[in-house]
């Protein structure tokens, strides 16, 4: 084995292992609805869309593949989740499953298509699949539920002991978990030799191809992976709230959730729950103080992010990068 190789080697393992303040933010993450009960419905939201946010930094910040439309894997895998359970059986984690399933598939199709062309051509690409979806869901109205959405979606006992309650704390433990583990899968994926060859490929993929690393293969594999995870996310959504619509399919669900890594920061997995966790909190605190114009507030907050800069602007967030 070669100098090189083990420098490598060396590097993977280090940076695969889990630091003490991982450890106490996900056992805080735990606790959350718990000491945050009144809050359990936000907690919830957040883990959702950090799930979310996660796996779109796979393609973009891992790879380098700017996606329009990973709407399409959210929605896909709400509406899975939702019509599993009003057409074959309510039980939330078979449900969960399934939506998995049915996005990790439609990533896989997609991914034949986001590996041809250029940079533009990818943009379109993934903003007409997630359009066209949405325009199937709106005409495949006596399945769906067309513009009014799917409706009346009730779930099941997680394990068949836990409920899903008013009070939103089983919704909120049960994104969470699963938020938890799609997570552990990331980071193993990243930290592994096949997430340093995702690294080369974003930094150059000609040079990447001239030494024999497969880019086609290496994209579509991680571009699958990715839908799926979007899709357990849309899953979630639609499993904690009872409810799928046509919203889950538009352009500002993708837009959305590149604005959190803007703020949390790409090429790194909690730069998605970082920036979940200040999008949503802002979101729900400004809305309550002015809700015609948070969204003004949150675009000056953006600005002043990119002009002052992230690593002065978030101290903190940078110490744990680095950690």
């Amino acid at each position: 084995m070669t100098t090189n190789n083990l420098a490598m080697r060396q590097s993977l393992l280090v940076g695969g292992r889990y630091k003490p303040w991982e450890l106490a933010l996900w056992v805080l993450a735990l606790a959350s609805p718990l000491l945050l009960s009144s809050h359990a419905l936000i907690i919830n939201e957040i883990a959702i869309v950090a799930l979310f946010a996660v796996s779109l930094d796979l393609v973009l910040g891992y790879t380098g593949i700017v996606s329009l439309g990973h709407a399409a894997f959210f929605g896909m895998g709400a509406y899975a989740a939702a019509l599993f359970s009003k057409l074959v059986m309510p039980d939330p984690l078979v449900g969960l499953l399934f939506a998995v399933a049915v996005s990790t598939v439609l990533g896989a199709v997609c991914s034949l298509t986001i590996i041809r062309g250029s940079d533009l051509t990818r943009l379109m690409v993934t903003l007409g699949v997630g359009l066209i979806l949405m325009e199937l869901a709106n005409k495949l109205d006596w399945l769906t539920g067309g513009a009014d959405g799917l409706q009346g979606v009730v779930m099941g006992s997680v394990l068949g002991k836990f409920a899903f309650d008013l009070s939103g704390r089983t919704a909120a433990w049960y994104s969470i978990v699963v938020l938890m583990l799609c997570f552990v899968i990331a980071r193993r994926l990243v930290n592994s030799p096949f997430g340093a060859t995702l690294k080369a490929v974003r930094d150059n993929r000609l040079r990447a191809m001239a030494i024999g690393i497969s880019v086609t293969s290496k994209l579509s594999i991680v571009y699958t992976v990715a839908a799926g995870m979007a899709g357990a996310a849309g899953a979630l959504l639609a499993q904690t709230t009872g409810f799928a619509s046509l919203d889950l399919f538009e352009f500002h669900r993708s837009a959305d959730v590149m604005l959190l890594l803007v703020i949390g920061g790409t090429g790194w997995l909690y730069g998605g729950v970082a920036g979940a966790i200040v999008f949503k909190l802002m979101q729900d605190v400004i809305s309550s103080i002015t809700p015609q114009y948070w969204t003004f507030w949150i675009g000056l907050f953006l600005v002043v992010l990119v002009l002052v800069g992230r690593e002065r602007l978030i101290r903190p967030w940078t110490w744990f990068k680095r950690g």
